[in-house]
């Protein structure tokens, strides 16, 4: 780990992904995932980072989903899935939910800059670098990661805020992958600056 200083953060933003109930419920076992969450939010929000908040949601019948997309098509054909994305279940967990002016960016595909207006809220901000997390690791976290590293972004993923149901992928985008494109950090590490 190269890790990360207070000289990374000057153009820095921070995107807290894909942390809604419904997705926190399939994924999250325990408090302490959003404990670190929140406390990175804590810490983003006094340092003055702008920070950005990610979080997949469709419109009422969900029209942006074709039944031919593998992953958002299983939505239209299970009650189940659907619930993730209605009411309660699509909104931002209240542990680490948008406060005062912070952005909160719709998308309705796993990448957090497919079909949203995220690289323009950035460049318009003179944001540079990138510090994120999310859920799951293997979704919005590798699909943000590999588009913010070919729009040539500086990257920071926090590791002990990304969970995943497979913890051996899980393992193998943190320690193997990720890397090759940015920099892992923990929780403790960010807060400690």
């Amino acid at each position: 780990m190269n890790g990360i200083s207070t000289s990374d953060l000057k153009h820095a933003a921070l995107l807290s992904m894909d942390y809604q109930n419904g997705i926190i419920a399939n994924y999250v076992g325990g408090p302490e995932l959003l404990d670190r969450a929140a406390g990175v939010l804590d810490s983003a929000r006094t340092a003055g980072l702008r920070v950005i908040h990610v979080h997949v949601g469709f419109r009422k019948g969900f029209p942006e989903i074709n039944e031919r997309n593998a992953m958002f098509g299983a939505i239209l054909s299970s009650p189940e899935r659907r619930k993730m994305f209605e009411g309660n279940g699509s909104d931002i967990h209240d542990t680490v939910a948008p406060i005062n002016d912070e952005v909160v960016i719709t998308k309705h595909r796993v990448s957090a800059f497919s079909n949203s207006d995220l690289d323009m809220v950035l460049r318009s901000n003179d944001i540079d670098t990138l510090i994120m997390y999310g859920i799951a690791t293997s979704g919005v976290v590798l699909s943000t990661l590999v588009d913010a590293a070919d729009r040539d972004y500086k990257i920071f993923v926090i590791k002990d805020c990304c969970a995943d149901q497979d913890q051996e992928l899980h393992n193998v985008l943190i320690d193997r992958y990720f890397p090759k494109r940015g920099t892992i950090i923990m929780a403790e590490e960010f807060t400690s600056l």
